[in-house]
């Protein structure tokens, strides 16, 4: 991997971890009670849930910037 191609990939993850506390509100889901366990099924909605609502964090992100 070149370093600008590592440079690019830590910026994608600093941009994720930013736009993190948005995403997670947007998707309006819950956090796991203590000692809550999910099946495959339901970690794989609930992940599905955070990409889609990390794609609309995004997106407004960046129309409020324009």
């Amino acid at each position: 991997m070149s370093a600008e191609a590592a440079d690019r990939q830590q910026q994608k993850v600093r941009e994720f971890m930013n736009l993190l506390p948005l995403t997670l509100a947007i998707s309006g889901v819950p956090d796991a009670a203590p000692n809550t366990f999910f099946s495959e099924s339901q970690m794989e909605s609930r992940a599905t849930t955070i990409r889609l609502a990390y794609k609309i964090a995004r997106q407004l992100i960046l129309e409020v910037v324009k």
